[in-house]
């Protein structure tokens, strides 16, 4: 995880009022883990949304609203 997300990642959870008297390094990872769900939920979420822009009546516009869902998706996969 890049620094610039981590100091986000720690600046939301602050801001969620998260106990954040609490230094260890496992507890790093837990609120990493659950940054990086959220991040794959919103993903996946979007992607439906593309998915839904499809027009099943032109096969050059249907394609375009899957592909964007994929580059979306794809996006978690770095």
């Amino acid at each position: 995880m890049t620094g610039w997300r981590k100091r986000t990642i720690m600046e939301m959870a602050q801001e969620a009022e998260f106990e954040l008297d609490c230094v260890s390094l496992e507890w790093h990872k837990r609120i990493e883990a659950f940054a990086k769900l959220v991040r794959e939920d919103e993903r996946e979420a979007c992607a439906k949304v593309c998915e839904g822009y499809t027009d099943t009546s032109d096969a050059d516009h249907e394609s375009h609203g899957y592909a964007c869902a994929a580059a979306i998706r794809a996006r978690g996969q770095v």
